[in-house]
């Protein structure tokens, strides 16, 4: 039992182990909020596709810096910067080009690699730097990040509120939504900035296997115990805070990785969730009754 509560006996002791719970608990508002609008509208692989277009931007950042002297690029810049070149892609392509998102995101998804791929081989000390964004470490952020975190918190909570209706027509019946006017392309492209923002922030900390394991599995748990939108929101963020609780008190006595931990935690309790027999929302949601 003492072995279990070691990590909470950090907590006074260690900023280190302060700092990974409470970027945890923060990413996982954002996760719980963005990845239940991901998992309704049934577009969970943009959020891999995006995650993994980062590695052009990271590995061209990685470049200009070392190779070409311009420190003042940071990973964040190049991170930023393919993510919203993915978003527009796949938005222009889904929406304008006829394509279907599965190949569009697929696209970007392979495209993406292979760049910061390339990038990290003509990058001289790049790869050990370049390929930690695959795992990266909870246990090192800083507190500028942690205030970028809650900063994103507060603008996706914002958005929620004062975007309910809309996301939650867009996310459950697009030709609805269509049928009352609504700007289906401009809604679901605000979804895809959301997402990408939310990856973008979230890789730079604890990586994109965990960004992409946060924004699915907790949301997919919550849509099976949940009747309505707003509820699967406030149980992903729930169930996502546990998730990294629990992960992080796991790690920490056999010093096991805790990106990794967390994820086991939230596919064990994912298959839990297989167990229970889904509610039913009820095909009349989307309308407002």
């Amino acid at each position: 039992m003492t072995a279990v509560l070691d990590f909470w006996y950090a907590l006074g002791r260690n900023p280190l182990a302060l700092h990974a719970l409470a970027v945890g608990l923060l990413a996982s508002v954002a996760c719980g909020l963005v990845g239940t609008l991901v998992v309704t509208r049934r577009i969970t692989y943009v959020a891999g596709g995006i995650s993994h277009s980062l590695l052009a931007g990271l590995g061209l950042a990685q470049w200009l810096r070392v190779m070409h002297h311009w420190n003042w690029v940071q990973p964040l810049h190049g991170a930023l910067a393919a993510a919203m070149l993915s978003v527009l892609i796949i938005g222009w392509v889904t929406l304008r080009g006829r394509e279907r998102e599965d190949t569009a995101i697929g696209a970007v998804w392979a495209i993406g690699m292979a760049i910061g791929f390339i990038f990290i081989h003509i990058t001289d000390g790049a790869k050990q730097d370049l390929m930690s964004y695959l795992f990266g470490n909870i246990l090192l952020v800083s507190s500028g990040q942690i205030w970028l975190i809650a900063l994103l918190d507060i603008m996706i909570i914002a958005t929620v509120i004062l975007c309910h209706p809309e996301l939650q027509a867009v996310c459950f019946d697009e030709e609805f939504a269509r049928l009352r006017g609504m700007r289906v392309e401009l809604w679901h492209m605000l979804l895809l900035v959301l997402t990408a923002l939310t990856v973008v922030l979230l890789v730079t900390v604890v990586g994109i296997v965990l960004v992409i394991a946060l924004l699915t599995l907790p949301a997919a748990i919550a849509g099976r115990l949940s009747r309505s939108l707003a509820q699967m929101m406030v149980l992903s963020i729930v169930v996502c805070a546990l998730c990294t609780v629990v992960g992080l008190t796991i790690h920490y006595r056999p010093n096991l990785p805790p990106g990794p931990t967390i994820i086991l935690v939230a596919g064990f309790l994912y298959a839990l969730a297989m167990l229970i027999p889904p509610r039913t929302w009820g095909k009349t949601l989307p309308r407002g009754d």
